[in-house]
């Protein structure tokens, strides 16, 4: 375990975050989704131990290092992915995480709709690119409703909501809107958007789930 004063710290941050997402929900229900990306298993398992059951991580491969062990002692988390998954990882993916957030091609959809035939069947957020960044991973806006129809409609997967990452130098609030009416024209109950530096602004324009990683955990350790 961490040392009391950092598992201690971990639980302080958590509560803060916690109240925070309250305050901007104005009695919404948000979720928050811990982001566990390059935390070591013992931070998890302080804010585990603080009540937090949500949880998201961005490889595959890291989260089968960490969560296995911590699922036999809390067999009640939720495990989203919420970074980019490789077709050749589908398979793992379905075995070890309850929600696929970032379901953002053709190729990967059909892949997963394969995959499901054969056993779980998490359910999945299409990501959307609303900054239409050439480096970031997402359909872009207007290919979305097509690409949500693709994947609900012709291949059956379990699509429940949209998510994005708005680009780093722009002001988020235009791309969580548009993200929420692209959502709304499809029936989309669920939005993941907002991370630590704006999901307040994200939960105000209706996000459902939170992805915050850095204020509850502090800066990720060096690799």
């Amino acid at each position: 375990m961490l040392p009391h004063i950092e598992a201690a710290t971990v639980a302080a941050r958590l509560a803060a975050v916690r109240a925070r997402i309250a305050a901007a929900g104005a009695g919404r229900p948000v979720t928050l989704v811990a982001v566990g990306k390059s935390q070591p298993p013992e931070a998890l398992a302080a804010a585990l131990a603080a009540g937090q059951r949500v949880f998201g991580e961005n490889r595959v491969q890291e989260a089968q290092r960490k969560w296995p062990v911590l699922r036999r002692a809390y067999p009640d988390i939720e495990l989203h992915l919420i970074g980019p998954l490789q077709t050749n990882k589908v398979a793992d993916a379905l075995a070890l995480f309850d929600v696929v957030e970032t379901v953002d091609r053709e190729k990967l959809a059909r892949a997963l709709a394969a995959g499901m035939t054969r056993g779980r069947r998490p359910a999945c957020y299409v990501q959307v690119n609303t900054g239409e960044e050439p480096q970031k991973a997402g359909v872009p806006p207007a290919d979305a409703d097509a690409f949500v129809g693709l994947c609900r409609d012709e291949l059956g997967l379990p699509v429940i909501g949209l998510m994005c990452i708005p680009p780093q130098d722009e002001e988020p609030a235009p791309h969580f809107a548009l993200l929420a009416e692209i959502a709304r024209r499809n029936r989309l109950p669920f939005l993941s958007m907002g991370m630590s530096a704006d999901f307040e602004t994200a939960i105000r324009l209706g996000a459902t789930h939170v992805r915050v990683g850095t204020a509850i955990f502090g800066a990720r350790p060096a690799q």
